[in-house]
């Protein structure tokens, strides 16, 4: 970079209390490694002093921000964006709303005042998804980008596997749009034709749901491995041991967990909702079901361990699909904005 760029950057950066990393956490992390000088809120747990420690940064800082980057939900986070892009306008700052709540277009249809004042103000829209550049592409085009989640794909080794039985792996936080307790069925399901199928949950526990996960695993009857939050780099290396990677989700844009699988060669089983099928095309590079059919996905999973030739072509594709989504390709676009 020639010129020393400063970012402010408004999200949930929540990793330090056993939160998955989010893009605040990863985009931040990335565009710092470019040269850019970044400031960040906030850490703070609890909502009210969150939204406290936005409002003073973005005070502290608006003499010196060239940009505030937003990271921009359809939940409760939905009304910190509300204010904090407000006080931009107040302060006379440049801000950016990443768009990421798989939910927010339900926002445009039933907040519309809200939403204009929100996006019609912005100095650009990025969308990480075609589903969400769609929908916004309806109402504010003429500011919108699309941007995809990226990783650094040298992080990602493919990774070939066998798939003499279903080994199957969730990583996401324990919340009900991420319909955990799906995950279970499928290996229910499974279980039928499978007897040695198994079933690795991984993630924090946002919703105290793991305590009620196994006890409806236990009246399932069948077993199955929590670990808790791991890092990308355990959860990577652990995922040697499995085969298949399931996405049981109600609500979603374009995970990065979803793009780590795919990375990494795990055929990927997920539910048709949001942004997934904008990313994953039915049996090409990865396989698509109903929302909450969880025979639907056991079948799906037990048609992949079956046919031989369609795991290996669809891992392969996947990979080659995960590969444009590259940081040394993406980052341009970044550039681009960020002038």
């Amino acid at each position: 970079m020639i010129m020393r760029i400063k970012i402010l950057y408004i999200g949930n950066k929540l990793s330090k209390h056993g939160f998955n990393a989010t893009a605040i956490d990863n985009l931040g992390f990335a565009l710092e490694n470019e040269g850019y000088i970044l400031f960040y809120a906030s850490e703070k747990k609890n909502f009210v002093l969150r939204l406290c420690d936005m409002i003073y940064t973005t005070i502290k800082k608006s003499k010196e921000a060239n940009f505030v980057l937003i990271d921009t939900y359809s939940t409760l986070s939905f009304y910190y964006t509300l204010i904090i892009t407000q006080l931009c306008r107040i302060l006379n700052l440049k801000y950016i709303t990443i768009l990421h709540g798989g939910n927010l277009p339900f926002r445009l249809k039933n907040n519309p005042f809200l939403s204009k004042i929100i996006f019609n103000n912005a100095y650009k829209l990025v969308a990480p998804s075609g589903y969400l550049f769609n929908e916004f592409s309806k109402s504010f085009s003429k500011k919108l980008i699309l941007i995809p989640n990226s990783i650094e794909i040298k992080n990602y080794p493919f990774f070939e596997r066998d798939f003499l039985i279903p080994k199957l792996l969730w990583v996401r936080s324990f919340a009900s749009i991420y319909n955990p307790k799906m995950a279970i069925d499928v290996l229910f399901f499974l279980k039928k034709d499978f007897p040695s199928a198994e079933l690795c949950m991984i993630g924090p526990d946002n919703e105290n749901l793991v305590n009620e996960c196994k006890l409806y695993a236990k009246s399932k009857n069948v077993v199955v491995q929590f670990t808790g939050k791991l890092t990308r780099s355990q959860w990577t290396e652990k995922s040697k041991q499995y085969n298949i990677f399931i996405n049981t989700t109600h609500f979603d844009n374009t995970p990065v967990s979803v793009i780590e699988a795919m990375a990494l060669g795990l055929p990927v089983v997920s539910t048709c909702v949001g942004g997934i099928p904008y990313l994953i095309e039915n049996n090409k590079n990865g396989f698509l079901v109903v929302d909450n059919d969880s025979l639907e996905m056991a079948n799906s999973i037990k048609e992949i361990i079956l046919n031989r030739n369609l795991n290996q072509i669809v891992s392969i594709n996947a990979r080659k699909t995960i590969e444009q989504f590259d940081w040394k390709i993406i980052k341009n676009k970044w550039f681009e904005i960020l002038k």
